[in-house]
């Protein structure tokens, strides 16, 4: 598929249980094409499913259907600004995203997760909860450990209780995002992106990490896990572990040693081995009929 066949990105909004607004991105394959599955994208801290367009399109090329959609409190979704309504609400919303895409389209079509750092993180957890079915399983640095002082976690284990929704900033620097330059100029200059984490989502953060890990040795969804080896936002060290304790048949890891947080936004040299290695994984799992 070319890069001429390209379909328009379309936005709309899906009530979430409460009635919060989620904003939902789809990048579809083009008219007279057929989409060998769809890739659900789950983003990270501080930004949106609208940053993942270059990822999309390669997935487009590749004859998969994308939708991204924004989480609670970021992007063009309802809630505070890094806030959090309740300890489940982010598997909630992916709850009500999946089943959403799942009625839009043929069940015959396999449906792949792909979160990235955040999205990751609650991705692994709703897939080790199986909360519901999904065919495959994406994790692009996941935030399974976090760079986190022990006065940190003590604070994270008393002000849920006392001031959940107490807002701070999220830690997140651009310049450690990419090696390239225009990734961090451009984050800068997003204004759907934001700098803030709430108590409540730094807590189900430290909680998460620790939950997937306990179900490795049980992992059934085939999975592609990658990272980079140099990721100063989250800490590699969750990543090696998971990929450590889960089956080797059902679980492929790869690090990519020089690489920073986001891998698919990496400087040519270093993003391309990372979409090969992801292109050749959707190959063998859900080949093209």
């Amino acid at each position: 598929m070319n890069a001429a066949a390209q379909a328009e990105m379309q936005i709309s909004h899906l009530a979430a249980p409460d009635g919060v607004s989620l904003c939902v991105r789809d990048w579809p394959v083009p008219s007279g094409y057929r989409a060998r599955g769809m890739v659900l994208i789950v983003h990270g801290l501080g930004e949106h499913g609208g940053r993942y367009e270059m990822l999309a399109r390669r997935l487009n090329a590749w004859g998969f259907a994308v939708r991204a959609y924004d989480h609670y409190g970021h992007g063009l979704s309802g809630g505070p600004r890094g806030g959090l309504s309740s300890d489940t609400r982010l598997l909630d919303d992916l709850a009500t995203v999946l089943d959403a895409t799942y009625a839009a389209q043929s069940r015959s079509q396999p449906l792949v997760l792909l979160g990235h750092s955040l999205g990751g993180l609650v991705a692994a957890d709703f897939v080790a909860a199986g909360l519901r079915h999904v065919d495959g399983l994406v994790l692009s640095s996941p935030a399974l450990a976090l760079y986190l002082s022990g006065l940190q976690k003590a604070l994270l284990g008393s002000l849920p209780r006392l001031l959940p929704n107490l807002r701070v900033p999220n830690g997140v620097r651009s310049s450690d995002l990419s090696h390239d330059a225009a990734v961090a100029k451009a984050y800068d200059a997003d204004v759907l992106n934001h700098g803030h984490i709430s108590v409540r989502l730094a807590r189900y953060m430290l909680d998460a990490g620790p939950r997937v890990q306990a179900k490795a040795r049980n992992w059934c969804v085939p999975t592609l896990l990658l990272w980079g080896g140099q990721d100063k936002l989250v800490d590699p060290a969750g990543s090696r572990m998971l990929a450590d304790h889960a089956p080797q048949a059902v679980l492929q890891a790869q690090a990519f040693d020089t690489a920073y947080h986001e891998i698919f936004n990496e400087s040519p040299e270093l993003a391309a081995p990372v979409f090969a290695c992801l292109q050749q994984w959707l190959g063998r799992q859900f080949p093209a009929r």
